[in-house]
């Protein structure tokens, strides 16, 4: 398991690590007394408990992209930190440690450890923080989930999948940059919908909800909340299909 020895009661600084060469162990932590994980084994099965052995699993790396400071802070193009931060609220994970020019927080979902990410260099630069961590850690890509606003997704509707291109994404772009142009990846989308008539992108992007809109938002984050803990425990299964399903749909009336 990911193992934490950070303080809750200040934040943490640490170098940004340099990608580690390609080995089957975990590199040395950026300061050998803070050590933020250890190693962890990839079990095929649950040991038998009468053999007194726990089991172990393989971490995930979540992040959701947005941008930092107040003045972003609610806007459609945060969607993702909003995530990460009901996540962090619910699970109890502590958001304290610069890394990688990202806020992270370590905790775990059940017994599978987690790391939280905030990349904090912009959107459009987000792979600068999610590459090198991934690359650091040593995450499978499999584990790292990428969560972002989706504009050709209606308002509040999300999807969750295993891979996928960037669709014209600059955020999701450049972490499929820092992760040698792999696609091979899951992402939670979460719809904000188009900008109305004529209305700048950029401009829709940055602007707040509505009241209604802002309904739909919350409603969703908490099913997200859902989705990313049944993705973290179980792996894409039937549960996740019918999310998928549920979502697609909800908003249609009969």
């Amino acid at each position: 398991m990911w193992t934490s020895l950070l303080s809750t009661s200040s934040s943490t600084f640490l170098p940004s690590p340099s990608p580690s060469p390609s080995t089957h162990s975990f590199p040395p932590p950026p300061q050998p007394r803070r050590r933020l994980f250890r190693r962890v084994a990839v079990v095929a099965s649950i040991p038998d408990p009468a053999e007194g052995r726990k089991a172990e699993y393989t971490p995930w790396l979540i992040a959701g992209l947005g941008n930092p400071g107040s003045k972003y802070h609610g806007t459609r193009h945060n969607v993702g930190f909003e995530m990460i931060d009901r996540i962090s609220g619910e699970e109890g994970i502590v958001m304290n440690t610069i890394q990688s020019k990202a806020l992270i927080g370590i905790g775990s979902i059940g017994e599978v450890p987690i790391m939280l990410v905030k990349p904090q260099s912009y959107m459009n630069y987000s792979g600068e923080s999610v590459g090198p961590l991934a690359a650091y850690y040593q995450v499978p890509l499999r584990h790292i989930l990428l969560i972002y606003d989706e504009m050709s997704l209606p308002n509040g509707v999300m999807r969750l999948q295993p891979k996928g291109g960037h669709g014209h994404h600059n955020g999701v772009k450049s972490v499929m940059e820092h992760l040698d142009g792999s696609r091979n990846f899951p992402r939670l989308c979460i719809g904000i919908g188009n900008p109305p008539g004529t209305m700048d992108m950029r401009a829709f992007l940055l602007q707040k909800f509505s009241s209604e809109e802002r309904e739909q938002i919350n409603s969703a984050l908490d099913q997200g909340l859902e989705a990313v803990r049944t993705l973290v425990l179980k792996g894409f299964n039937a549960s996740i299909d019918r999310f998928n399903l549920v979502q697609k749909y909800k908003h249609h009336k009969v």
